[in-house]
């Protein structure tokens, strides 16, 4: 749909760049910066329409959490909030400095016997901007079943509320407190939640979410899975395009290149805090994973073994699937599930654990 809007904008472009022939040095400057100024509003309406979409893409699949799990479990979409905005365009603005309003989804079984307490199990989505869609139904279903209660957070960054929330974005700094807030909301609201069984498990930038989180509060979480995890920020830079690093450099993600600040993506990396683990822990990775290289994860685990950390980790040799490999519908990715979910229920103790 964004495309009528191209129209008016060529017009304006052969209307302007044909007559810079006839007219003086002046004139030629002052056409061409209008023109730059046709296009970067064009550029601005093609983003803020690109987010109009997604926010309704995102409330069609908020019902469609209902459709396959409504059987269940008690689905529902709350909102609390998180730390304050790290990139303030305007520190002395309205509201600059409130805490950021985070939603979360929150999954409860309606078979649970009400004078238990459950375990919960913080389940983090992936991707750079990604959000927690339907498509994870199935990881959630298994984890119903076993009798988790289940909080899957909306961390500043997510795709589907907007261009300021997207634009919010804090890759591996205050989007790991988010996830943080909602593990907290979940104690504070639901009070059939066991806070000494408490897990966290996630994929990819989930992963990178679940190690961050047992690193920087290792007291809060009984035990962790990260799945094929980004572990290693330099790394990535190094092997990822340049569209890719560009988008980490803009102002309202980490705002610096790697090259500019190499210390700030340490920092941000789990390979770089291996030394703060004391949470047991289980990782996968893929040797044919085309999104997160196996050499991030290589590196996780060379560093865990270097402090003398106590953990479990299995390497998977081409799996079919790459970077989705134990998350599909498969025989083999069920049984790669069931490893996680029986290391899980170790330290948690569910309800119905799978055999």
């Amino acid at each position: 749909m964004w495309m009528k809007n191209v129209g008016p904008f060529v017009l304006v472009l052969i209307g302007s760049v044909f007559p810079l022939h006839a007219q003086s040095d002046k004139s030629e400057t002052v056409t061409l910066e209008m023109l730059m100024e046709e296009m970067r509003e064009l550029s601005e309406q093609v983003r803020n329409q690109r987010h109009t979409y997604s926010q309704l893409g995102k409330a069609i699949d908020d019902v469609m959490w209902h459709v396959k799990l409504g059987d269940i479990a008690e689905v529902d979409k709350v909102r609390f909030t998180g730390p304050p905005l790290r990139y303030q365009p305007n520190e002395t603005a309205q509201g600059a400095g409130n805490p950021l309003i985070v939603r979360a989804y929150t999954f409860v079984p309606k078979n649970r016997d009400r004078n238990q307490k459950l375990p919960l199990m913080v389940l983090i989505h992936g991707g750079v901007h990604g959000n927690f869609n339907s498509g994870a139904a199935n990881v959630v279903r298994e984890l119903i079943g076993q009798g988790y209660a289940i909080v899957s957070p909306e961390y500043r960054g997510s795709t589907g509320y907007g261009r300021r929330f997207y634009e919010a974005i804090d890759y591996g700094g205050l989007e790991i407190e988010d996830t943080y807030a909602s593990r907290n909301f979940m104690l504070e609201n639901f009070d059939f939640i066991d806070a000494d069984r408490i897990g966290i498990m996630g994929w990819s930038h989930g992963g990178l979410h679940a190690l961050m989180n047992v690193f920087e509060h290792p007291d809060a979480y009984k035990v962790a899975y990260a799945g094929v995890p980004v572990s290693d920020l330099v790394a990535r830079m190094g092997y990822k395009t340049d569209r890719y690093r560009e988008l980490y450099s803009a102002d309202y993600h980490v705002g610096k290149s790697a090259y500019e600040d190499v210390e700030e993506y340490r920092r941000r990396s789990p390979a770089w805090n291996a030394h703060k683990l004391e949470t047991p822990l289980l990782i996968h990775t893929n040797t044919n994973d085309a999104d997160v290289n196996v050499l991030e994860v290589e590196h996780l685990i060379k560093s865990l073994k270097a402090e003398g950390k106590t953990f479990e980790y299995k390497i998977y040799e081409e799996a079919p699937g790459g970077h989705s490999f134990n998350r599909l519908d498969t025989e083999a990715a069920k049984e790669s599930r069931l490893e996680i979910y029986k290391f899980m229920a170790r330290y948690l103790t569910p309800p119905n654990p799978v055999n």
